[in-house]
């Protein structure tokens, strides 16, 4: 009929799936090697298509109560379900390391409930999934990886921005899944294309075809840069695990058989929730994966001289490192 035109054909959005009754939007992400779908708006993430989800989010109560006091904290856990509240953020539920149940705080959006979830919610999921998770930083070097672990305020994100800089990939920030599987092939799996950098290393690195995403809180001080380019979604072998310290100059020193050990548990993510978090046979399993590493791939003490413009010397002697096969002195 004249006046009228045909209605325009259009391709649904591959990473949105149906609403559920509370009105939100199911989402369809990859990270860690897993499908998640998520009822939380995650553009951390990277978008996938529709698929059965290895790990599912979901919104609504969570029956666990919130902390009272101001900024508290409070947790629990059993070995098939783990609660985790934060009085200023909400209550995540994990159950069987297969669904993330998440009850936000009144007044609190999507940017902010991410926090958490992407953090700490997310890494004791993968280890509940029987990962190994450091709380370090991860790139991937022509083949090969290398990961960062050290002290709040050590420069984990920072080595990493200048390694991107240096033609590097990220693999991961923050929270370090490895693979453990195959003893003779120990790999870490790509997380997701987000670096946080304080904006004194933000401005000293300038990471280029990155995106600085909005500050979501006045207390969150690092910038989250949503990386164009300068990452990798392929899974590589583990090389090198370093040690963060300052020092005078650029230097690589192995750490004694003794210290390895002790230095990888400190920094594995669960240790952050103590003991209570190793229920049953969780405790022995972590040990084990622990000592494997240690004695597999061993730590290096890695001194990275003091300011900013300096850096690049502790890149150029990573890359001398991983060149030669054996840890630079």
């Amino acid at each position: 009929m004249k006046g009228s035109a045909a209605p325009i054909a259009t391709k649904p959005d591959p990473d949105i799936g149906p609403e559920d009754l509370s009105g939100r939007v199911r989402r369809f992400y990859k990270a860690y090697g897993l499908t998640i779908s998520s009822e939380v708006a995650l553009p951390e993430l990277q978008p996938t298509v529709p698929a059965p989800p290895d790990i599912a989010i979901a919104v609504g109560p969570v029956d666990f109560p919130r902390p009272a006091m101001e900024g508290g904290t409070a947790f629990r856990f059993g070995p098939t379900r783990q609660y985790l509240s934060w009085q200023a953020v909400g209550t995540f539920l994990i159950s069987d390391a297969s669904r993330i149940d998440v009850d936000p705080a009144p007044g609190i959006d999507d940017p902010l409930l991410a926090f958490p979830l992407l953090g700490p919610v997310l890494a004791l999921t993968l280890h509940q999934r029987r990962l190994l998770v450091l709380h370090a930083s991860a790139i991937a070097v022509g083949g090969q990886s290398v990961v960062f672990m050290g002290d709040k305020g050590a420069g984990k994100s920072t080595i990493a921005g200048a390694m991107i800089r240096a033609g590097h990939l990220l693999l991961t920030d923050d929270v370090v899944a490895l693979d453990l599987s195959d003893r003779s092939r120990m790999m870490i799996l790509p997380g997701f294309p987000q670096l946080k950098l304080a904006t004194d290393a933000a401005d000293a690195i300038r990471i280029g075809q990155a995106e600085v995403r909005p500050q979501v809180h006045p207390q969150i001080k690092k910038a989250q840069h949503r990386l164009h380019d300068g990452f990798s979604d392929e899974a590589a072998p583990l090389a090198r695990i370093y040690m963060l310290k300052r020092g005078e100059r650029a230097a690589i020193t192995p750490l004694p058989g003794a210290g390895a050990l002790p230095a990888i548990i400190k920094f594995s993510y669960v240790t952050r929730f103590g003991r209570q978090a190793l229920v049953g046979d969780f405790a022995s399993a972590h040990l084990g994966q622990c000592a494997q590493l240690a004695a597999k791939i061993g730590v290096g003490r890695l001194e990275v001289p003091a300011g900013l413009e300096r850096i690049d010397e502790a890149v150029a002697l990573i890359e001398r490192d991983l060149a030669y096969g054996t840890q630079a002195r």
